[in-house]
């Protein structure tokens, strides 16, 4: 975790970016959190998303892919 909070921090964070952070970070602790999130979820799927690095991680490259924010000039 310290690592990665080295490498944030050295990095130009820009709107995007922090969103991208923010999404990831709040889905792997709702799952950490309220482990009961996934009870509706087939048993396969729950699995695989039930650890929050998982969840954090498939997050982040899903919404880093899918969000689009225009440059403000």
């Amino acid at each position: 975790a310290t690592a990665g909070i080295r490498i944030i921090a050295s990095q130009k964070i820009g709107r995007k970016e922090v969103l991208v952070m923010a999404v990831s970070f709040s889905l792997g602790l709702s799952v950490e959190l309220v482990p009961d999130i996934l009870s509706g979820l087939p048993h396969e799927v729950a699995s695989i998303f039930s650890s929050g690095i998982t969840t954090g991680g498939v997050a982040a490259i899903l919404s880093n892919l899918l969000i689009r924010i225009k440059n403000q000039d």
